[in-house]
């Protein structure tokens, strides 16, 4: 596959005076949260109605990036060893703080944040300038069969789950892991390879369906039932640390009511994300 580096600059605002600090990692944090709950629930942007977009997860990689003081960026890049297919920097000057940022940054890039070939974020700041690099990663080669990655899903999800977390401004503590559902997995692929197909991004499938219906058809008795959906992930890490960093997929992640998981993921190199994943959460009634 051949990969093809996207370079966009730069926002540039000016809001007044304000006091310096460094970023902290719950400022950080907290901007990451807050633009994934934008890409969830998206407004209107230049004047049309985007779709939802999958989390961005940080890679701290991208967060020492240091874009200006490069002279072309896949030498920044290269010095962070980040391989990107995709990558775009925003810098923003005087913002305070992450609320009045994303007053900002909304208006004027709400294409670039709500992009759904971008899949992972690294977020600085110094003194009153913040410096925002949006990347999607080359595909993993070790990535494996989707039964293999969804497996290798399901290891990362109990690793998860076995340490009590924050998902945004809920708590949930440690709990039990989750077994592999066949049913559950079968369920993931078909959803996973229908968006890969026909090039799109969503938990309603093109024929209506909702993850419930979905899973019914496969055979699975439920009781309980959820999904989490990501797009141009190159690995399950990247792919699992988008959902952690996701205040909604988090606590899908960390529900203790969950007992069951099945995972896959489809790729279409002519698609606009190229990898989409599916995890499907059930409880057998």
């Amino acid at each position: 596959m051949r990969s093809v580096i996207l370079v966009i600059a730069v926002l540039a605002v000016t809001l007044g005076h304000s006091h310096s600090h460094a970023a902290s990692p719950a400022e950080n944090t907290e901007l990451v949260a807050a633009i994934n709950t934008y890409r969830a629930s998206p407004q209107a942007c230049n004047g049309s109605e985007p779709e939802r977009a999958a989390p961005l997860a940080i890679d701290q990689r991208l967060t020492r990036l240091d874009a200006e003081a490069q002279t072309e960026l896949r030498d920044a890049l290269r010095e962070v060893a980040y391989k990107a297919a995709a990558v775009q920097v925003i810098n923003a000057s005087g913002p305070p703080d992450v609320d009045v940022l994303m007053e900002a940054l909304v208006p004027r890039f709400c294409a670039v944040l709500l992009n759904p070939q971008f899949t992972e974020i690294g977020v600085s700041r110094s003194n009153n300038h913040w410096q925002l690099v949006l990347a999607r990663p080359l595909l993993d080669e070790d990535l494996g069969d989707w039964q293999e990655a969804g497996k290798q899903l399901l290891t990362q999800v109990n690793q998860a789950r076995a340490e009590s977390r924050r998902c945004g401004a809920q708590l949930f503590e440690a709990t039990g892991e989750l077994s592999w559902n066949q049913r559950l997995a079968t369920t993931a692929l078909a959803h996973s390879q229908d968006m890969a197909n026909f090039d799109y991004f969503a938990h309603e499938g093109r024929d209506g369906s909702q993850v419930s219906d979905r899973a019914s058809r496969a055979g699975y008795l439920w009781q309980r039932i959820g999904e989490n959906l990501a797009a141009g992930q190159g690995s399950t890490q990247q792919a699992v640390a988008g959902w952690l960093d996701s205040p909604v997929h988090c606590a899908n992640l960390m529900n203790p009511n969950f007992r069951e998981m099945g995972a896959a993921y489809a790729i279409n190199p002519d698609s606009k994300a190229i990898s989409y994943w599916t995890q499907v959460f059930g409880t057998p009634s």
